[in-house]
């Protein structure tokens, strides 16, 4: 009986220690809505900060913008980065991953990297948006 006692115990320990991935859930996210870490109430043009992780915003204001458009953290040609209208979003991928059907749309990694679908060699794949 206490042998036994032990042995629950242990496992339960294991099993509270083991971490937990967060983003398990994630990959199976192919929607907007259940992207993590989208910043609510930007405005398009704005100034924003990074152009590598969670670059997603909704958007309140900007010229001829659509209340909760989603837009995107972008520099482009090196210019200081704002907020833009962003592409379809297909939700949380994985990089490097096929993405056929997705040419040119975008997507969040689950460590919210910024991800484009681009076909390269006849191959459509995830690739890092921030290059």
């Amino acid at each position: 009986m206490r042998r036994t006692a032990v042995l629950v115990a242990a496992a339960v320990i294991a099993t509270v220690a083991v971490p937990v991935r967060a983003y398990a859930d994630l990959v199976s996210c192919d929607d907007p809505v259940c992207v993590p870490g989208i910043t609510p109430g930007v405005t398009l043009g704005a100034p924003c900060q990074d152009t590598d992780y969670y670059v997603f915003g909704t958007a309140i204001a900007g010229p001829s913008i659509q209340p909760g458009r989603l837009v995107f953290c972008g520099s482009p040609r090196r210019y200081e980065p704002r907020y833009f209208r962003s592409p379809s979003m297909a939700g949380v991928k994985q990089l490097d991953s096929g993405c056929e059907g997705y040419e040119n749309w975008v997507a969040q990694a689950p460590d919210g990297l910024f991800l484009i679908c681009q076909s390269k060699n006849g191959t459509a794949r995830w690739s890092r948006g921030d290059t």
